[in-house]
């Protein structure tokens, strides 16, 4: 067959393909896609904090002096131990209490149904500052409590007024009021639970008790956790109202001390703030824990702890560093 004049090209005249890169894929650089608005913000959210804290240190008005001499001073120091062990004590006895009344709103007893709403319903409606001045109070309307038999012959009789002290007056407020909050957050925690969970154990012949214990409170903790440690920060900030009840907390502590030293106010409010905030900061550390705890089973990697984070940022810098060197 015979070829027509100028048909044959050589191949190594035959021009490249369109899509040929010019260069290895090894050699090519992957260019980030431009945020121009995102630095743009982070450059003004900057310069806001900066400004912040630029009035922070230097204003005369917060007396920096003055709140250094003032955080750690006993008086201060004894408030934030009382604030601590008030929070401890109603943190444990409100959780204990919530279960219970979480257990009751879901049991089978129409009794123990309403007796556990109303009770969620009334504390939960009352401020809390009602609650605690009732209580310390409440000598004035029961002098005498006693255990026996309704309307009838009582077998224990003891004086309320010598039982009722100013700690045990703001532990029992505190924790009243929080195993109502309580109680919702583990209702909600055992409702979440898949019905899947409690039928599999269920028909294994598992007694009832154990299936709750093992099988079901386990998991119902993962949404347990961080709900209820929204209402620990609470409650440490609520402790600030037992200075009401006559019970010299960290607040109370530092607004006696603002009235003995009326030119000290603000440093010594500033002292309070700071140490409520590292008590909440704590209080978020060990939810974290917590949370990551009961993770377990339900992600595919459980979540980086700070120091792994700091770990894999220095080891993306290296590398980094070392790509950028070598080219």
């Amino acid at each position: 067959m015979s070829e027509l004049p100028g048909a044959a090209v050589s191949l190594a005249e035959a021009p490249a393909p369109a899509d040929t890169p010019s260069e290895s894929p090894s050699a090519q650089r992957v260019q980030p896609l431009r945020r121009p608005g995102r630095w743009i913000v982070t450059a003004v959210v900057l310069v806001l904090v900066a400004q912040i804290l630029h009035g922070l240190v230097t204003n005369p008005f917060y007396q920096w002096d003055r709140f250094r001499y003032w955080f750690l001073r006993p008086t201060v120091l004894d408030g934030l131990l009382v604030t601590l062990e008030v929070a401890a004590l109603s943190a444990v006895l409100g959780l204990l209490g919530g279960i219970l009344l979480a257990l009751a709103r879901l049991s089978g007893s129409p009794v123990l149904r309403a007796v556990s709403w109303t009770y969620t319903w009334l504390f939960r409606s009352v401020p809390l500052i009602v609650v605690l001045i009732f209580l310390y109070n409440f000598s004035a309307l029961y002098k005498t409590l006693s255990l026996g038999v309704p309307f009838g012959p009582a077998f224990v009789t003891f004086d309320e007024s010598r039982l009722a002290t100013d700690m045990t007056i703001a532990v029992i407020g505190l924790s009243l009021n929080e195993a109502a909050y309580a109680a919702e957050v583990v209702r909600g925690g055992i409702l979440s639970v898949d019905q899947g969970q409690h039928e599999a154990a269920a028909a294994l012949g598992l007694p009832q008790g154990y299936r709750f214990r093992r099988i079901v409170f386990p998991q119902a903790l993962r949404s347990i956790t961080p709900n209820y440690v929204n209402q620990l920060i609470g409650l440490v900030k609520s402790t600030s109202l037992v200075f009401y009840v006559s019970l010299l907390d960290l607040f109370g502590a530092v607004q006696s001390m603002g009235s003995t030293y009326p030119g000290d106010v603000v440093p010594l409010l500033m002292v309070a703030t700071v140490w409520y905030l590292i008590l909440t900061s704590a209080v978020s550390v060990v939810q974290f824990y917590v949370e990551r705890y009961y993770a377990r089973g339900a992600t595919r990697t459980l979540p980086p702890t700070p120091l792994q984070k700091a770990r894999a940022g220095l080891a993306d810098l290296r590398a980094r560093l070392s790509r950028e060197a070598a080219v």
